[in-house]
C-alpha cells in the first residue's frame, strides 16, 4: 500500500465558474488558474501521483503550457489514473478536505462523491469529501480563495512488484 498526501490553493475570482471535484458550484466568483482552476481534483492528483512516486501536477501539467488552457481537470485526472494504471496501482480510497468559508458545500459533496468515484474507478463508499471553514481566519476565512487537502492510498494489483 501507498499513501499519499496532495494540498492546493486558488484564489476566488470575477468571471469565472467555480468548478470542484467536477461539479460546478453555482456561486457569484470562480478559482482563478490556468486550467479550470478545481483546487479539489488538484489536491487530489497531486495525493495520487505522491503516492505512486510520480512527480507533481505543475510538472506534469505546467501552467505555461497552452495544451492546458482552461481545460477540465478531469481530463488530467484520466491522465494521473492512467498512469497509475500503468504502474499497477489502484485506487484504495480518498479523503478530502476543503477549506470555504463560502459558498456552502454540504448539498453539492454527494455530487462530487460520484463524480470521483466514477473518474477514478472505485465504488462511491471509497471516497470521502468534507467541506469545514476556518472561521473567518486566513484568507479562505476571509473569503479570498479556497483550500484543499487531499489524502489517498493506493494498492498494488496483484501480480504487479
Amino acid at each position: 500500500m501507498r499513501i499519499g498526501h496532495g494540498y492546493d490553493v486558488h484564489r476566488l475570482t470575477e468571471g469565472r465558474k467555480l468548478i470542484l471535484g467536477g461539479v460546478e458550484i453555482p456561486f457569484e466568483r470562480g478559482l482563478d488558474g490556468h486550467s479550470d482552476a478545481d483546487v479539489l481534483t488538484h489536491a487530489l492528483m497531486d495525493a495520487l501521483l505522491g503516492a505512486a512516486g510520480e512527480r507533481d501536477i505543475g510538472v506534469l501539467f505546467p501552467d505555461n503550457d497552452p495544451r492546458y488552457e482552461g481545460i477540465s481537470s478531469m481530463v488530467l485526472l484520466r491522465e494521473v489514473m492512467r498512469r497509475l494504471r500503468e504502474k499497477g496501482l489502484r485506487v484504495g480510497n480518498v479523503d478530502v478536505t476543503v477549506l470555504a468559508q463560502r459558498p456552502k458545500l454540504r448539498d453539492y459533496i454527494p455530487h462530487m462523491c460520484v463524480h470521483l468515484a466514477r473518474e477514478l474507478g472505485v465504488s462511491r463508499d471509497r471516497i470521502n469529501v468534507k467541506a469545514t471553514t476556518e472561521e473567518g481566519l486566513g484568507f479562505t476565512g476571509r473569503g479570498e480563495g479556497v483550500a484543499c487537502h487531499a489524502v489517498c492510498l493506493l494498492e498494488e494489483q496483484e501480480g504487479e512488484r
